[in-house]
């Protein structure tokens, strides 16, 4: 599992390093490649990075979906045609796509945030914008109770 929130930079390669705590998670499952995907939270964008194991574990579930069920195919064609493979370099760091930094509007300074099996990254405005968001939310009892904490 992936735990903690890390800021880090991009270099103007595109490059950006993992959190050490994220690379020795991925290091645990023998794999250090990731499939990094568009996403949104409320609205605002930002990647999604999974272990490889875990992006082919999803492929597994969507294969057994209908495959012409409309919600299906949005899916598919947002989350998995967006997708791209990467691998760490010898130094820890990512080659983050063009397209992908494009979409999730990446500047210099990103977040890294977990999301339990795989992890987030975003721009560090947008993160600031949606953990506020978040933290006004998880304060609310009724949420707290659904979610039986």
């Amino acid at each position: 599992m992936f735990r903690g929130t890390f800021q880090h930079t991009i270099d103007d390669k595109g490059r950006v390093s993992v959190p050490a705590r994220f690379r020795a998670f991925l290091q645990a499952v023998n794999d250090e490649r990731v499939v990094i995907t568009n996403f949104r939270v409320e609205g605002y964008p930002c990647l999604d990075v999974y272990p490889y194991a875990s992006w082919v574990r999803l492929e597994e579930k969507l294969q057994q979906k209908p495959q012409f069920d409309p919600g299906v195919l949005r899916f598919v064609t947002y989350y998995v045609a967006s997708a791209h493979d990467c691998e760490l370099d010898k130094q820890g760091r990512i080659l983050l796509p063009p397209t992908l930094r494009e979409y999730a509007r990446l500047t210099r300074e990103v977040v890294f945030a977990s999301a339990i099996d795989k992890f987030r990254i975003w721009d560090l405005e947008n993160w600031q914008k949606v953990h506020s968001a978040a933290s006004e939310v998880t304060s609310q009892p009724e949420l707290l109770s659904q979610l039986g904490v």
